[in-house]
């Protein structure tokens, strides 16, 4: 297979939609959309995915680093105490919850690719999952918790598994399962970031594999390197930000990006 040729301009397009799309719950598949059809650029591979995947894994890891640091610290109490800690329940709900995704994607990701990846449906799910997301951050709790249950965590798992349906965004649906369980606006956030760099990683490792073209390493960097700035950019204004704008200006402007696709393209 040839190798792309890929520019500056397309780099950076694509480098910033994955680290903005990546933590916000708006939708990286609604928007990669468009430059597809506003621009002939050559498609630009899965290495070059990969590489502005590990950008947002990267983004996470730094940002999250103190609290990876603490789950560290409690595997090694674990085995040297066979003592548990909360840190260490967190560590295994996150875990709990990563599994639906890993075994959907590799049962039905080709069939959803085939038949699901075109722009009309792209937008529709876009929308929808708009109005469920604006829908569960009113709903009314009247105690939300910090932390999610064992329950919670798979039941956030198994809504995880259906971004794999493009248009949902991976943050926008656990985000929304997590506020619909009672979870607070920014342990919702916390809960949904820590999941994806299990789901992030695996993803990644799942590209490398079936990756059949490379690209210069400056390209790869460079596209590594925007997409890290701009995820960890996002998730630092969304964890401050979060209790005073809530969700509904996103759900507003996925309405607004779904009918765009429905209209113009």
């Amino acid at each position: 297979m040839e190798t792309p040729t890929l520019g500056l301009l397309q780099i950076f397009v694509l480098a910033i939609i994955q680290g903005v799309s990546e933590f916000l719950p708006i939708s990286s598949s609604a928007h990669l959309i468009l430059p597809a059809k506003l621009v002939d650029w050559p498609d630009q591979g899965l290495a070059f995915d990969v590489a502005v995947h590990l950008g947002t894994l990267a983004a996470a890891m730094i940002y999250f680093r103190r609290d990876l640091a603490a789950f560290g610290n409690s595997v090694g109490v674990l085995f040297a105490q066979r003592r548990r800690d909360a840190n260490l329940d967190l560590l295994l709900r996150i875990a709990l919850a990563t599994m639906p995704i890993v075994v959907c994607g590799a049962l039905f990701s080709d069939e959803i690719e085939a038949h699901l990846r075109n722009t009309a449906s792209i937008a529709l799910v876009t929308m929808a999952f708009g109005l469920v997301l604006w829908w569960a951050d009113r709903r009314h709790v009247a105690e939300r918790s910090s932390t999610p249950t064992s329950t919670q965590a798979l039941l956030i798992g198994l809504a995880q598994a259906v971004a794999l349906v493009p248009g949902t965004s991976r943050a926008g649906i656990t985000i929304t399962a997590a506020l619909a369980l009672g979870l607070a606006r920014r342990a919702a956030l916390q809960f949904s970031f820590l999941l994806a760099i299990p789901t992030i990683a695996a993803a990644s490792l799942f590209m490398a594999w079936s990756a059949k073209t490379a690209l210069p390493w400056p390209t790869l960097g460079i596209g590594f390197a925007i997409a890290m700035l701009c995820a960890w950019l996002c998730i630092a204004a969304f964890m401050r930000l979060v209790e005073r704008i809530g969700m509904a200006p996103f759900a507003v402007y996925r309405l607004a990006l779904g009918a765009v696709l429905l209209i113009f393209f």
